[in-house]
C-alpha cells in the first residue's frame, strides 16, 4: 500500500527533529531535502533494475537504460550501512550523481555534508546517521509512494522551513493556497508553455501542473489511487528562473520529485532573462506566473540600459520595481496570453490622487487603456512569511473575454484564522475563483467595473475602493506608506535637480548679459 501523505509528514519531521540543536530549523533543508531527494532517486533506480531484469547486468555500460544512474558508492543501502566518515561519503555521493547526471549539476551537490564552522562540523557523522537511519524507515520508489504524495510532502517540509526563517522565507516559498489559487486563476491547458520569472523553490509552477491534471487526470487504481494524464493530451511545458542559488536546486529538486518536467535556469532575470529567442529577443509564454520580491529597490539604469524592450510603458521608481517585473511579464507573454503576479496592494494604488505625475500611476494608466488589466484580487492578510501585509493577485489579459472591464474581489475576510499564519481555505480558493471565472459581481466581495471608471477613480485599482467588505474603509497599510514616502523623497530629489539646472541656466544667461 502506498504511502500517504501524512505517514511521510510525520517521518520527514522526525527527520527534522533528528538534527534539531546542532542545525537551526531554517537550515534543516539543506541537509534534508538533498538526502531525501538522494533516497528518492536511489530507490527508483533500485525498481527500475528490476523492471529490466535479465537487461540490468547491462546498466553498468549503457547508463540510458535508465532515468538516471547512480554509481554503486552514491546507492542508499551502501550509504545506510556506514559508521564512520559519513559526511565525507554522502558529500561524495551527491557529487558522483551529480558527475553522472548532467541535468542534475548543481541541484543535488550544493550541500557538503562535511561543512564546517568555527572549526567544528556542523554535523557530526553521528548526527547524520541519526538522520539518516530515520530515512530509511520507508522506500520511496515507484510503487511505494505517489510523486504527487511525495512531493506535498516535500513542500510540507519547505512550509516548515519557512515558518522557521521568517523574513527570508517569502524569497523561497509561496503559501501552498496562494499558489493553488493562482493555478485557478490561469486554469493551464493542453500544450500551455508556462513561466514563472522569479520561481523561488517551484511552487507556482507545481501548482499550475497539479491543477492541470486534475483537470484533465483519470482516476486508475490498479497500482494505487493516482491521477494520470492520458497520452493523447499534451501537457504544458514549465519554465522558471531564480537568482538565488540554493533556492534555483530546491526547484529543481522539487520539480523532479513531483515527476514533472521543468526547465529551471539559475540566474538575474531582470538583468539577464535566461529564455531568448535565437535572435536575442525575449521568449514568449502562453501562460507566466509569479511573486517576486515585494517593492523592491531596482537602480533605473536596469530600466534605462534594457534592451529587450520590456519597459515602453513607463519606468518605475527606484523604490519598487512592481512595474518593473509586470512589464517584464507582460513582456514575456504571448498573443492572447494570461498572467498572474502576486504583489503588494500597493501596485494597483500608489499615486492614484495626486496632483500631476506618478510613475507607477502612468504605468497603471497605460495597462487600463489598452485594456490589458482584466482582475485584482485583495487577499487576506497574515498569508505570507516575510510580511503580515495581505498583497493582491493582478490578472493581465492580452485577450480578454469581457472587453473593457476590470473585475474586482475583494477577499480580504475569505480566510481561516490560523498560527503562525492564516490561510485559504479550498473552499475559498475555489469561491474566488469561481467569482473570477463566471465574471460576477456579488455584494460585498466582487464588483465588475468598466475601464471608465477606473479612469474617473485616477486609475486606483485597489478591491477595497469599490468592494467594501463588512463596511470597513480603506486604511493604507504602513508597509505601502513607507513606499509613498520613498516615492516622494525620489521625486522631490528630481525636482531639485531639475531646478538647480534651470538655476544655473539662469546664472549663466544672466552672467552673459553682463558681459
Amino acid at each position: 500500500m502506498p504511502l500517504d501523505v501524512t505517514a511521510l509528514e510525520n517521518w520527514l519531521w522526525d527527520a527534522a527533529c533528528a538534527i534539531r540543536g546542532p542545525v537551526d530549523a531554517p537550515k534543516f533543508k539543506d541537509y534534508i531535502l538533498p538526502l531525501v531527494f538522494l533516497k528518492r532517486l536511489s530507490d527508483v533506480f533500485e525498481d527500475e533494475l528490476k523492471e529490466l531484469g535479465e537487461a540490468a547486468k547491462y546498466v553498468e555500460e549503457d547508463h540510458k537504460l535508465v532515468r538516471f544512474y547512480l554509481p554503486k558508492e552514491a546507492r542508499w543501502e551502501r550509504l545506510a550501512r556506514l559508521t564512520t566518515r559519513l559526511g565525507e561519503a554522502l558529500t561524495d555521493a551527491v557529487r558522483a550523481i551529480a558527475q553522472h547526471n548532467p541535468k542534475l549539476q548543481g541541484v543535488i551537490d550544493t550541500v557538503d555534508f562535511n561543512a564546517t564552522a568555527a572549526g567544528q562540523r556542523i554535523l557530526s557523522d553521528e548526527q547524520l546517521r541519526a538522520l539518516v537511519q530515520v530515512l530509511s524507515r520507508h522506500r520511496l520508489g515507484l510503487h511505494d509512494v505517489e510523486p504527487d504524495i511525495l512531493g506535498r510532502a516535500y513542500e510540507y517540509l519547505l512550509r516548515k522551513f519557512a515558518e522557521g526563517q521568517g523574513q527570508s522565507a517569502g524569497e523561497f516559498y509561496t503559501p501552498r493556497e496562494v499558489a493553488i489559487l493562482m493555478a485557478r486563476l490561469l486554469d493551464p491547458e493542453p500544450g500551455d508553455e508556462i513561466y514563472d520569472p522569479a520561481c523561488g523553490s517551484g511552487g507556482l509552477l507545481i501548482k499550475a501542473f497539479l491543477r492541470f491534471k486534475d483537470k484533465y487526470g483519470q482516476t486508475v487504481t490498479d497500482n494505487g489511487s493516482r491521477r494520470v494524464v492520458p497520452a493523447h493530451i499534451a501537457p504544458p511545458r514549465f519554465f522558471g528562473q531564480e537568482i538565488n542559488p540554493s533556492t534555483f536546486a530546491m526547484a529543481r529538486m522539487n520539480a523532479f520529485i513531483h515527476d514533472m518536467e521543468a526547465e529551471i535556469a539559475l540566474g538575474d532575470t531582470m538583468n539577464r532573462p535566461a529564455f531568448l529567442n535565437p535572435d536575442g529577443t525575449l521568449r514568449r509564454f502562453s501562460k507566466v506566473t509569479a511573486n517576486p520580491m515585494w517593492n523592491q529597490t531596482f537602480s533605473q539604469n536596469i530600466y534605462e540600459a534594457d534592451t529587450y524592450g520590456r519597459f515602453g510603458y513607463g519606468i518605475p521608481p527606484s523604490s519598487s520595481a512592481d512595474w518593473g517585473w509586470i512589464q517584464h511579464m507582460f513582456a514575456s507573454l504571448a498573443d492572447g496570453g494570461k498572467m498572474a503576479v502576486v504583489l503588494d496592494t500597493g501596485a494597483v494604488s500608489r499615486g492614484s490622487g495626486n496632483q500631476g505625475s506618478n510613475r507607477e500611476r502612468d504605468i497603471r494608466k497605460a495597462f487600463v487603456e489598452r485594456d490589458l488589466v482584466e482582475a485584482v484580487v485583495l487577499l487576506p492578510e497574515n498569508l505570507f512569511y516575510n510580511t503580515t501585509a495581505p498583497g493582491i493577485i493582478l490578472v493581465i489579459h492580452r485577450r480578454k473575454p469581457h472587453p473593457g472591464e476590470i473585475v474586482l474581489i475583494n477577499a480580504s475576510k475569505l480566510f481561516a484564522k490560523g498560527r503562525p499564519k492564516n490561510c485559504l481555505t479550498d473552499e475559498h480558493s475555489e469561491a474566488i475563483a469561481r467569482l473570477y471565472h463566471d465574471w460576477k459581481a456579488e455584494e460585498g466581495v466582487s464588483a465588475i467595473i468598466t475601464n471608465e471608471e477606473a479612469t474617473r477613480n485616477d486609475y486606483n485599482l485597489s478591491p477595497s475602493r469599490y468592494v467594501a467588505a463588512n463596511n470597513q474603509e480603506e486604511v493604507l497599510p504602513l508597509e505601502e506608506a513607507a513606499v509613498l514616502l520613498q516615492e516622494a523623497e525620489e521625486e522631490r530629489a528630481e525636482a531639485d535637480a531639475r531646478l538647480r539646472e534651470v538655476l544655473e541656466q539662469l546664472g549663466l544667461e544672466a552672467r552673459q548679459e553682463q558681459a
